[in-house]
């Protein structure tokens, strides 16, 4: 069977469905109105006879006597008279009049006549009209009760007369089923209604079904499915993040790789403006900006490049298309090509003094003067083959550390910085991911240089430790880095953290991922399973701010035979545990 003719008998089934429900509510509307009516009517009878001086005389004279007539006396007396003239004039069930107790005055069945009422009669006899639907001794009835009330005293010199007390009450009902035979009269416009309803959602269905074809040309349910896989195979395989916004502010496309760069649910149908996504990127869709200028921010632990565009169709407005694409890896590169760039400029400039070195040995050899050249390969081997002005190097095992700070060292020297190792540093193993050590080293040196250049304190300085866990598996690396600036001021330590957080004086060119340092820093730590945090925000005049970080998984073990622990450092198992957290060295 086709998928239109499917539709087809659904609609027709549902339009059969809704028909014979709103007759069926149609049909019970009509009912309660009728039975509305009827309790209307039973009201204003029930009223009428109430307000009758002759019945109200007769139920006060019947209160003041002693006990209750007998039935025979009330069927041939006033009460019993006057109600069946009123029932079979309106038509009612029954008109039923009591005393203050409840007890029947008058009733159509004489036989009942000085028994109790078989419905509360309780709201009338104290003051209160009411209608009700409930079923009494002759069957379920629609009516009314109505206080009874002994007649007025003498009127006052206002020319006010005063009610006189509740004497009995007078209760008239309609039969339910006259009203059902009333109800029969209607259903017959009811039914051509329901008819005239079901003919018109048939005919609207074949239409429907005709407008379908026409719109998805011919195609079934299995061809639609197989173009809607073709575009999202299209849209969600692409690596760039790609989110659509309509015109009228909702998100329309929200790709796997928008989800996933920016480490979000699917946002797709939420509006736009209170939507979880970072506040940079609403700014390139703010009504005043168009095809605005592309920005480097920081999302779900990447640098992203986002961008946004003004989509057009001929003069029709179609929203915004926003371009996320991820430059996480190529800042780690640059930082990291500008590090061994900071390292190959230290070497070079430390060439001439390998060359001095060895002319020395040469020339010492050449005369004889072995104990001599003993005596200075011994200073050259104490004090590592290159000398970078950084003070304590011999703490540092790894040669890659002791290039990579050396390097620093030499940078920090021409800023008026003097770079110093702590006397707790002990690495016993070698550096087994350079491009993290690199990264997050690289940073935390360099933010401490700016830090102590701008500081207020006479003398200085940035001290680093560097602690390794080589007899764990982890391989994990600790390090700390304190200076002599003026410390975070009234920052709050995670401040410096934020994307875009920079202390340079200077306008941050954009692309130039300036104020994402730190946050790239912390990002990568996260990533490994460790973290960069601020051990002490310092005080103005030094000492200055304090960072840690925690870099699991960079550093392999040392291999057998290695150099050992610089004479006068801390024991494997003392460094292992202790990390100092002061800045003063």
């Amino acid at each position: 069977m086709r998928f239109s003719t499917q539709t087809l008998l659904l609609q027709l089934g549902v339009v059969l469905l809704v028909v014979l429900l709103s007759g069926a509510v149609h049909a019970w509307l009509v009912y309660e109105r009728i039975g509305d009516e009827a309790e209307n009517q039973a009201l204003t009878l029930a009223r009428t006879v109430a307000a009758d001086p002759d019945i109200r005389e007769d139920v006060q004279a019947i209160s003041k006597e002693e006990g209750t007539p007998p039935a025979s006396v009330l069927a041939a007396g006033p009460l019993q008279a006057a109600a069946e003239a009123a029932r079979i004039r309106t038509g009612a069930l029954f008109v039923v009049i009591t005393d203050e107790t409840g007890l029947r005055l008058a009733h159509p069945e004489i036989a009942r006549l000085g028994e109790r009422v078989s419905t509360d009669p309780s709201v009338a006899l104290a003051g209160q009209e009411i209608t009700t639907r409930n079923t009494g001794t002759l069957g379920p009835s629609a009516g009314a009760k109505v206080p009874v009330y002994a007649p007025a005293s003498a009127p006052s010199p206002d020319n006010a007369a005063t009610p006189g007390p509740i004497v009995g009450e007078v209760s008239v009902g309609y039969s339910m089923q006259s009203l059902s035979k009333s109800l029969a009269q209607d259903i017959v416009p009811i039914a051509l209604t329901a008819g005239g309803a079901l003919l018109a959602g048939v005919l609207a269905s074949f239409l429907l079904r005709a407008r379908l074809q026409r719109l998805t040309l011919g195609l079934e349910p299995e061809e639609i499915s197989t173009l809607v896989h073709d575009q999202v195979a299209v849209l969600q395989g692409v690596d760039e993040g790609v989110i659509g916004i309509a015109a009228d502010g909702r998100i329309s496309v929200f790709n796997a790789a928008a989800a996933r760069l920016l480490d979000l649910p699917d946002a797709t149908g939420q509006d736009w403006t209170t939507a979880n996504v970072p506040g940079q990127l609403k700014q390139l869709t703010r009504p005043a900006a168009r095809d605005a200028e592309a920005v480097e921010l920081v999302a779900g632990g990447r640098v992203l490049v986002a961008s946004a565009r003004k989509a057009w169709h001929r003069k029709e407005d179609l929203g915004w298309v926003v371009m996320l694409r991820d430059r996480t890896e190529l800042q780690q590169l640059t930082r990291q090509l500008d590090a061994v760039g900071t390292m190959s400029t230290a070497l070079r400039a430390q060439r001439h003094e390998f060359a001095n070195q060895l002319h020395t040995i040469a020339g010492f050899m050449s005369i004889g003067q072995h104990e001599q050249a003993k005596e200075y390969l011994a200073r050259i081997s104490a004090t590592g083959p290159l000398k970078f002005p950084v003070e304590q190097a011999e703490l540092l095992q790894d040669t890659y550390l002791q290039a990579f700070v050396g390097a620093k060292s030499v940078e920090a020297s021409e800023r008026g910085v003097a770079l110093r190792i702590g006397p707790e540093t002990l690495v016993r193993g070698h550096v087994a991911d350079p491009q993290d050590v690199t990264t997050v080293l690289g940073n935390l040196i360099d933010n401490a240089v700016s830090a102590a250049v701008a500081g207020s304190a006479s003398e200085r300085w940035v001290e680093l430790e560097l602690l390794d866990d080589a007899g764990q598996d982890s391989g994990t690396l600790h390090i700390v880095v304190g200076d002599s600036g003026d410390g975070l001021g009234g920052l709050e330590p995670e401040e410096v953290f934020a994307e875009g957080f920079t202390t340079s004086e200077q306008p941050v060119r954009p692309g130039a991922g300036q104020g994402l340092g730190l946050a790239l820093v912390r990002q990568l730590a996260r990533r490994r399973g460790g973290d960069v945090r601020v051990l002490e925000t310092g005080r103005k005049g030094g000492p200055g701010a304090v960072f840690m970080a925690t870099i699991p998984g960079v550093m392999g073990r040392a291999s057998d035979g290695g150099a050992e622990a610089p004479t006068g450092t801390a024991s494997g198992t003392e460094a292992g545990t202790t990390m100092r957290e002061d800045s003063s060295g």
